[in-house]
């Protein structure tokens, strides 16, 4: 006589040892697993505050403030949320912006050409920036800090050197008169009004970044490297993830965000400042960080970064529009940013509680 097991029961939500992947995921869990969420949090918590101690802070026009201010940081708090999921830093995104500029704006006044040629040739320059970075990376097999850093000294002193030499002063020259700058202008610098609000097309590029970089990492296998690179470069490896071209591929993404924010920086005034960007590649990790990215990597979202420049926009309105002393920025800055890496961290262990 013979005997037949059971069947077994490996419908989702079965018991033990039925396959996790079959398992449904409750709406709960799933808002605990988006990394954005602590960020969202903050975000409304900021909000609210400012909205009791700034009268003006609620006004439309206002708003309009509050989004260019958020979109200036968050054109490159995306690619640097990128390049954080995929477990590198750059430390040279902020001096990045102003040589972009600076390229643009030196060879279109000095070889008298459209302002176009001089914005192509500063495409490709700073593009060239992002794969001296990957290449330098990948190659040597250095920490991304220590990479970085020593690019980000090298255009500092190249920013304020070369500039001198061409122009006798620290800053270019004016090219407002030059063929192809009322275009250029309406692209990278124009503003728009909408619903009464006026809004800069930075918003714009801002808007569109996220949502190209959102579409990546969750529609593309390029996404999944970005994810895999940052979790465990090895395995990756191991699995045929091409380690070395996406690390590459994602410093070229920050050159080239870093690109469009030094072409707002030239054709807002039409001049630039050698000395500007010092510092803002902080701002732009923080921004990333807020927004739930790990600092090991592997973690993390294009949203999240979004709504970690816009929590870095109220913060620093805010302030204007509450009359306080704007001396008081950096330590809100620096206490959002603590307040936001433990609250990340409970979410996430509260994610990984519940699987």
């Amino acid at each position: 006589m013979t005997t037949t097991a059971p069947p077994v029961d490996d419908r989702p939500g079965g018991p033990a040892g039925a396959d996790e992947r079959l398992l449904g995921a409750s709406p709960l869990r799933k808002l605990l697993g988006r990394p954005e969420l602590g960020s969202v949090v903050g975000a409304l918590a900021v909000f609210v505050f400012f909205s009791f101690v700034a009268d003006s802070f609620l006004q439309l026009s206002s708003f309009g403030t509050v989004l260019y201010a958020a979109s200036t940081i968050g054109i490159m708090a995306v690619p640097v949320a990128l390049l954080m999921i995929g477990g590198e830093f750059d430390l040279s995104a902020g001096v990045m912006v102003t040589s972009s500029a600076l390229v643009s704006s030196m060879f279109s006044f000095q070889m008298t050409a459209n302002v176009w040629v001089g914005v192509l040739v500063s495409l490709l320059v700073t593009l060239a920036f992002g794969v001296f970075n990957g290449v330098m990376l990948t190659r040597t097999k250095l920490p991304s800090f220590i990479i970085t850093l020593g690019t980000f000294l090298m255009l500092t002193g190249l920013n304020l050197g070369l500039t001198k030499l061409i122009s006798g002063t620290v800053s270019t020259k004016s090219i407002g008169d030059m063929e192809g700058f009322p275009s250029a202008r309406k692209l990278f610098a124009s503003q728009l009004t909408l619903g009464g609000v006026e809004l800069k097309v930075t918003i714009l590029w801002w808007a569109g970044l996220v949502a190209l970089a959102t579409w990546i990492l969750l529609r593309t296998r390029f996404g999944n490297w970005i994810f895999a690179v940052g979790g465990n470069a090895d395995a990756a490896r191991a699995v045929g993830v091409p380690v070395l071209r996406t690390k590459i591929a994602l410093y070229m993404g920050v050159a080239f965000c870093a690109w469009i924010a030094g072409q707002h920086l030239l054709f807002s005034f039409d001049v630039v400042q050698s000395g500007e960007g010092v510092g803002n590649e902080l701002i732009y990790i923080i921004a990333a960080v807020i927004g739930g990215c790990l600092i090991t990597g592997g973690y993390g979202s294009a949203i999240g970064s979004a709504v970690g420049a816009f929590i870095f926009g109220m913060t620093s309105k805010g302030i204007v529009y509450a009359e306080w002393n704007p001396d008081w920025f950096k330590f809100f800055l620096g206490a959002m940013l603590l307040l936001a890496t433990l609250l990340n961290a409970w979410v996430r262990k509260r994610a990984e509680a519940t699987r």
